[in-house]
């Protein structure tokens, strides 16, 4: 049977929170009517003119991207090549989800495919993001409307726990308050003492999301003047499977020279004209290996506190690269921004595999082998 694009988009925000995601990025459905129905799927890194081509060719319904298309503020979509991409989806009657910042970081995540991808056993986070903090939110609403509610904080971030989001707790109770003069009251009259059936909706919340839940909750509520409450919890240690972070680090099988490591991660990465470069002896054996997918410079320090003896990342620039191995700390291998992340896709499309089989068998998902690494060829 056909799945609607709202439910495909609710997998995906599941596994990659958009609240996971950095203040400065765009993620979620670009365009798309979460009514309609999906039956192909394709994956890409980027939302770039060949791959929407590719999607029209294979009559896809759906186009699910790392890279956002719309990354800043734009008025208009006429006369570009982003507007033309969006202009092209919307004809073709494509969809198109981003998922970028929110899943760089978690489990089945960009980091963590790209250390499987290169054979490194039982990935850790190498910065975890436990600086972030949980809060719980308590609120009171009336009977008929905490649904209304509870489903106004989930879609702003409240309710995320692990593998699993709208996570609330609701117990049934009595209101009691009486409007003054100057009230607006949405149930009650003018100094009439009111007490009105009303339930206790309770659920935890990231610390930095704070303000935008609450906000959330006081726009969906229907009192004039909503009791709640926000406790901040003690933080307590996280599985290794619900850890989120940058980067992340293990061991390989077996020590290899930084040669045969290299020649390995060129093998296990899909071809780019940038292929792998290499910093360091070529004979130095390697066992622990530090990566990082997309543009690594952030994580120069902290890989050097750790017992890497190689990082894996893209994008280093020729000072930071510089300074970093004159401190006969780790080697550096420098791939391709577009390959790395690349290694997200097959294990995104079998998280989508899995969570659909049941609903939804009609569906195919597909990954996108097309380069879409800017450089062309090198001499």
């Amino acid at each position: 049977m056909a799945v609607p694009l709202r439910d495909v988009t609710g997998l995906l925000d599941q596994t990659y929170h958009p609240s996971w995601a950095e203040d400065w990025d765009a993620v979620g459905l670009v365009c798309g009517d979460p009514e309609q129905s999906v039956h192909r799927i394709l994956l890409a890194v980027d939302p770039a003119p060949v791959v929407v081509q590719e999607a029209m060719d294979w009559d896809a319904d759906l186009l699910v991207v790392h890279h956002p298309l719309l990354l800043k503020a734009v008025h208009s979509v006429a006369g570009s090549p982003k507007g033309r991409v969006v202009h092209d989806l919307i004809r073709s009657g494509c969809g198109l989800f981003t998922a970028h910042t929110n899943a760089d970081a978690p489990a089945y995540g960009v980091n963590e495919s790209l250390a499987l991808a290169l054979g490194v056993l039982e990935p850790r986070v190498i910065a975890p993001h436990c600086h972030e903090g949980l809060d719980k939110l308590v609120t009171f609403v009336p009977r008929e409307d905490a649904e209304t509610v509870r489903q106004a904080i989930a879609e702003a971030g409240a309710g995320s726990i692990g593998n699993y989001d709208s996570c609330t707790f609701t117990t049934e109770g009595e209101g009691r308050f009486r409007p003054l003069p100057d009230a607006d009251p949405a149930i009650g009259s003018m100094g009439v003492l009111e007490v009105v059936p009303e339930v206790r909706i309770e659920s935890v919340i990231p610390r930095p999301s704070r303000h935008r839940i609450v906000e959330a909750m006081r726009a969906a509520h229907p009192y004039e003047e909503p009791a709640f409450d926000v406790f901040e919890l003690a933080d307590v240690p996280a599985s290794v499977a619900t850890v989120r972070g940058a980067g992340r680090i293990g061991r390989l099988a077996a020590p290899q020279t930084l040669r045969e490591f290299a020649n390995d991660v060129l093998a296990a990465l899909p071809a780019t004209a940038h292929g792998v470069r290499v910093g360091g002896d070529p004979d130095r054996l390697v066992e622990a290996v530090a990566v990082t997918s997309g543009a690594g410079d952030f994580l120069l320090e902290t890989v050097l506190g750790t017992e890497a003896d190689v990082y894996v990342t893209s994008d280093l620039r020729h000072h930071r690269a510089g300074e970093f191995l004159e401190h006969d700390g780790p080697a550096l291998v420098d791939v391709a921004h577009w390959a790395a992340e690349w290694t997200w896709l097959p294990v995104l499309q079998q998280q989508l595999v899995e969570a659909l089989d049941p609903v939804g068998d009609t569906v195919e998902i597909r990954v996108s082998t097309t380069c879409t690494d800017p450089w062309s060829f090198r001499l």
